[in-house]
């Protein structure tokens, strides 16, 4: 059987792409589930793992989300709430990523929120493996949940991993999670100061794993990443490519790394298959959703450095 990981990703969007395709540039209209879960997810089971995906659903975007989701691969555990679901409208018709429309949804109930919180634990348990992901807005759940699902679901002998910014992380990192996946800009936030020197990013990011993580990946985008795990210290570097889509390759290779770890890859080899699946990410405009072939045959070009800062 596939691994089965446990995905808190609260708030799935529904996704509307203006596009233009072919020789004669006919334009489509695209439909999708999104979201950082969502995202997570999806490269978690196109690397082979059976994510459940945690989270709310409602209103009329809800209606239009739900079959979209069930397209996804692994199970999904979703609330319904008497508010609408997030959707946005995006416009890549000229070539870049423009924004049209953004609406996310309101605060759940405390019901709401209850069944979701139980659900979450009940299947981190089950699975033994979970990523807690952000909510849409940031601010729309109480930020002790995040601190609790962790420290929850680390009892009962769950690996947890998390992508969370500030304040969120600092609630989780109070639960001791596993792993702390996090930008260099989130974490300038979280320690409110510079990163951008080798000294400045380690002391940072250091002072993440002091608070609560096992260990700390700090994403830079093209640059390489920082790891630290265990001991040690390591530079991660991907392939670099000039032209492609930014978004969604975080959330990618926090979705293949967790699949690989959770079937049994050592930690360094499923570091490498998240880099590479965040590479693959990048040459797609489709958010996590790096082709098994492609991330295993860009895994060759990722390298794994000692930090010498």
């Amino acid at each position: 059987m596939s691994a089965r990981i446990a995905i808190f990703g609260p708030h799935p969007l529904l996704t509307v792409s203006l596009e233009r395709e072919g020789d004669d540039e006919r334009e489509r209209v695209h439909f999708h589930a999104g979201g950082q879960g969502v995202w997570v997810a999806r490269q978690a089971g196109e690397l082979g793992a059976a994510p459940v995906l945690c989270g709310f659903v409602g209103g009329e975007a809800g209606a239009l989300l739900r079959p979209l989701l069930e397209r996804l691969p692994g199970e999904r555990r979703l609330v319904e709430t008497t508010t609408e679901s997030g959707c946005y409208v995006v416009d890549r018709r000229r070539g870049s990523r423009d924004a049209l429309a953004f609406t996310t949804s309101e605060p759940p109930s405390r019901h709401e929120l209850d069944a979701l919180f139980s659900l979450t634990c009940a299947e981190a348990l089950a699975c033994g493996w979970l990523i807690v992901a952000n909510p849409m807005p940031a601010e729309a759940l109480p930020l002790t949940i995040y601190g609790d699902l962790v420290a929850d679901a680390r009892a009962n002998g769950c690996k947890t991993l998390v992508d969370l910014s500030s304040p969120r992380l600092d609630s989780a990192l109070a639960g001791r999670p596993d792993l702390v996946k996090i930008n260099d800009w989130e974490l300038a936030a979280y320690v409110r100061g510079p990163v951008s020197e080798p000294r400045e990013l380690r002391a940072a990011a250091e002072r993440v794993r002091d608070a609560g993580a096992g260990s700390v990946i700090v994403t830079r985008g093209e640059q390489p990443a920082l790891v630290l795990h265990e001991e040690r210290a390591w530079l991660l570097v991907p392939p670099r490519f000039e032209r492609g889509w930014r978004e969604g390759c975080g959330d990618a290779m926090m979705g293949a790394l967790a699949a690989a770890w959770a079937q049994g890859a050592a930690f360094e080899d499923a570091i490498v298959t998240g880099a590479a699946a965040g590479a693959g990410t990048f040459l797609r405009q489709g958010l996590g959703s790096a082709a098994r072939d492609v991330v295993e045959e860009l895994r060759a070009a990722v390298r794994v450095e000692p930090f010498a800062a």
